[in-house]
């Protein structure tokens, strides 16, 4: 008992010991550049992008609309707009991929996701809801270019 009562106060001034030691990285400029708020967050709307009900397309009609759906992702990712895009993996919801957009509210990235060939044609339906999550997202697509070897 005395060696569990010891064991306890020993783990609890570490843990006061620890939480003292942290030290805040704060970076003022950075957290107003990204427009992140007091908890490093911002407001951004999330997307689903589902199979759609155009069954009609060719092979060949496909082809184009994809290219101009990943053309379009570039656009709005160098604009600023786009800030997070990407394929889910075979998945038994019809799931096809997901966007983050960086604006404040869905009628917002309505306009935006009207900009896709692909979304236009029904092959692909989106999906859109609010979300709140890390400034830092921000600095995605600049560390993406670092680690990108060979361009599509």
């Amino acid at each position: 008992m005395k060696n569990n009562i010891l064991l306890i106060a020993f783990l609890c001034l570490t843990a006061i010991g620890f939480s003292q030691d942290v030290e805040s990285k704060y970076d003022e400029k950075l957290a107003k550049s990204l427009n992140a708020d007091e908890r490093g967050m911002k407001p951004y709307v999330f997307c689903i992008l589902k199979t759609g009900s155009n069954t009609t397309a060719t092979a060949e009609e496909k082809t184009n609309l994809f290219k101009g759906h990943m053309d379009n992702i570039g656009k709005l990712a160098k604009e600023g707009k786009l800030v997070l895009a990407g394929p889910f993996m075979k998945n038994d919801r019809n799931y096809r991929g997901l966007y983050i957009f960086n604006v404040a509210t869905v009628e917002e990235a309505k306009a935006l996701v009207a900009t896709d060939p692909a979304v236009k044609s029904n092959l692909l339906e989106a999906e859109l809801t609010p979300w709140y999550g890390t400034a830092a997202l921000m600095e995605t697509l600049k560390i993406h270019e670092k680690l990108t070897k060979n361009k599509l």
